[in-house]
């Protein structure tokens, strides 16, 4: 049996102050995320709208819930009553569907923009010219149910550590010209989420504030 407790101490104490955690809880069962929660744990990652909807309600409400995975615009209003952050936003399309439903539940929706700088196009994320075409034109009073905290990416799968950094540096540069830029006037847009189990080394060095640990805390995925 894996021994969540005891992982999740030996990945926390890799992961420096200033850096946020996030427990990647995607098909595990509850069982164990409620171990990582006895342990300290209190920020969770979770892919599928089903999954964050099942598990929410069964765990302590002080956890708050971040959604990393694909969304369909038509799971947008299951995902919104439990997440605290939306990091997956790949689309114009998908940014106005959150901001949409978010002001119908009476929320503002803390958001990542993803983007894909990767040499692996089956990722997720936006192309650097669909990125380019929604943040060079943003306007935030176009989606008011919605505040973008910053970016999320993943760097090419890849034994090469140089490809790796190369991915990271990438975001973090266009991180940084959009916190000098188009979100200049915006103090919340703060975020930088890049770095998984085998790669968040590299991503903190290259200016992570936020890692997505889940194998490393859980195991392999039971299903």
């Amino acid at each position: 049996m894996t021994d969540v407790a005891a992982n999740l101490s030996r990945v926390a104490a890799t992961v420096p102050e200033g850096v946020t955690l996030v427990a990647v809880s995607k098909f595990h069962p509850v069982e164990a995320l409620r171990s990582a929660y006895d342990a300290g744990q209190r920020v969770f990652a979770e892919s599928r709208a089903q999954e964050l909807a099942a598990k929410a309600p069964a765990l302590p409400d002080d956890i708050e819930w971040h959604f990393i995975g694909h969304l369909q615009t038509n799971k947008v209003r299951s995902v919104i009553p439990h997440a605290s952050l939306i990091q997956s936003v790949d689309s114009a399309r998908l940014l106005e569907a959150i901001s949409t439903e978010a002001v119908k539940q009476g929320k503002i929706m803390d958001v990542l923009l993803e983007v894909n700088v990767s040499a692996d196009g089956s990722k997720t994320g936006m192309s650097p010219e669909d990125f380019a075409a929604l943040t060079e034109g943003f306007d935030a009073g176009d989606y008011p149910g919605v505040r973008v905290r910053g970016l999320m990416g993943m760097a090419t799968f890849t034994d090469d550590r140089a490809v790796v950094r190369r991915d990271f540096e990438a975001l973090r540069r266009l991180f940084d010209d959009l916190r000098a830029g188009t979100f200049a006037a915006s103090p919340c847009f703060d975020t930088l989420s890049m770095g998984m189990s085998d790669d968040r080394d590299i991503a903190i060095a290259c200016g992570s504030t936020m890692v997505r640990v889940g194998t490393d805390i859980f195991g392999q995925r039971e299903y």
